[in-house]
């Protein structure tokens, strides 16, 4: 494609995606759709090219002032994710000086709303929660994240996968702490391999596959995934079961189930049941009331632990936002609860860093009256028994908290209870 119409289709796309009426990556695939003649490489170009502005987009915007002509323009080469000498084709001599000069300005003189880059709101709570280590924490965001992978243990081990991929001319190592993932360096096209069309591999942090180890789902037990969404941790628990006893993939949305079954296919588990629910208080969710081993509820939530993937979310959420999401949660926490049986477990999860969404969560649940029947788990001794690397440096207290500049992965909490005799 021509330097100019490259240029022109990124300024295009920057600004749909500033509308912020859905999802990045969905504004994304949906122009990729549109859009047949852009190449792989000019399709990576602009991707980068979009998620460096989300990242750093208070930055990139004082900057762009400086300039004249769109602005969404500006924006797009202030973050050029591409060859940045293609590009400069299709610029002015004017454009070309005056981005020299943004490239020139010292960041470190900067305030601090345009170093870190997050809404006013955000920046607080996390400087509150994380003191000295919130900078470290910012930097650790605003990089790309790794491509992490599970093996699929009901067909292989990680060992023989890491084998494969790496005969496939792929870099790979294991993650540091799961025992059942792998760090792939680059972006790798994997669907092309047949390790992943076989189902040996699925993509999934490896913050996410320790929330599944967690949960400890054993062969024969009956099992719910509460809030499943597009499954990864779904097809996590069933291959921990063995392709054993029964799993329900509960979640409201049809959409998100539907992505489940390629992959469920692939990974070749029949003992996954997947059940499009209206609400957490759902007749075929009260039918289960007592019966369960096993419940893992990855709570809806901001998101914010996704950052990396996801930096249109810290523009998208709101304090607002927030609030509702914590009476959701409890909601969903008190009703799943109710599956259990004695001795079941309990596992509360989300990808989010804030307090309100976590800890206070689990406290709320702790004193309520259904939280009064179960009684809290170490997860330390969870992620022991699960031959997790490392334990001690993924707990806070009682309780699983990663953070991505500590551990690498996506910020995840957890906490455990187990349910006790009637």
């Amino acid at each position: 494609m021509h330097p100019k119409a490259l240029l022109e289709a990124a300024t295009d796309l920057v600004h749909r995606v500033l509308r912020f009426e859905h999802p990045a990556d969905r504004v994304v695939a949906d122009f990729f759709r549109d859009s047949r003649a852009l190449g792989a490489r000019e399709r990576h170009a602009l991707g980068d090219t979009v998620f460096a502005i989300l990242r750093e987009l208070p930055l990139l915007r004082h900057l762009a002032r400086s300039g004249s002509g769109e602005a969404e323009r500006r924006l797009v080469l202030l973050a050029w994710g591409g060859n940045a000498g293609y590009l400069r084709a299709a610029m002015s001599d004017a454009e070309i000086a005056w981005l020299e000069r943004c490239r020139a300005t010292p960041r470190e003189a900067l305030p601090e709303a345009l170093r870190h880059n997050l809404p006013e709101w955000l920046a607080k709570r996390m400087q509150r929660q994380l003191g000295e280590e919130f900078w470290p924490w910012v930097e650790s965001i605003g990089r790309p994240a790794p491509l992490d992978l599970r093996v699929n243990v009901a067909k292989a081990g990680r060992d023989e996968a890491l084998a494969r991929l790496r005969e496939a001319g792929i870099a790979a190592a294991a993650t540091p702490y799961s025992p059942i993932g792998i760090r792939v360096e680059g972006k790798p096209s994997l669907h092309k391999l047949a390790l992943s069309s076989e189902g040996w591999i699925e993509v999934q942090d490896e913050g996410s596959q320790l929330l599944a180890l967690l949960t400890g789902a054993k062969r024969g037990e009956m099992v719910v995934d509460f809030c499943a969404g597009a499954g990864g941790k779904t097809l996590a628990l069933g291959a921990q079961m063995r392709n054993t006893g029964r799993l329900y993939a509960f979640d409201v949305s049809g959409h998100r189930l539907a992505a489940l079954k390629p992959r469920l296919a692939r990974s070749s588990l029949s003992n996954v049941y997947p059940v499009q629910i209206a609400h957490e208080r759902d007749e075929r969710v009260k039918r289960l009331a007592g019966k369960v081993d096993r419940v893992l509820v990855d709570a809806p939530c901001t998101g914010l632990g996704t950052l990396r993937r996801n930096p249109d979310l810290k523009w998208r959420q709101t304090p607002e936002v927030l609030a509702k999401l914590g009476e959701q949660q409890r909601a969903i926490l008190a009703a799943a609860a109710r599956l259990l049986k004695p001795g079941g477990r309990l596992v509360y999860a989300t990808c989010s860093p804030l307090l309100e969404e976590d800890e206070e969560v689990a406290a709320a649940f702790d004193a309520s009256e259904t939280g009064r029947a179960f009684r809290r788990l170490p997860v330390l001794e969870l992620l022991q028994r699960a031959q997790v690397a490392d334990p001690a440096s993924l707990v806070s207290g009682p309780e699983l908290r990663l953070w991505t500049h500590r551990h690498g992965s996506d910020g995840f909490f957890a906490a455990a209870w187990e349910r006790l005799a009637a």
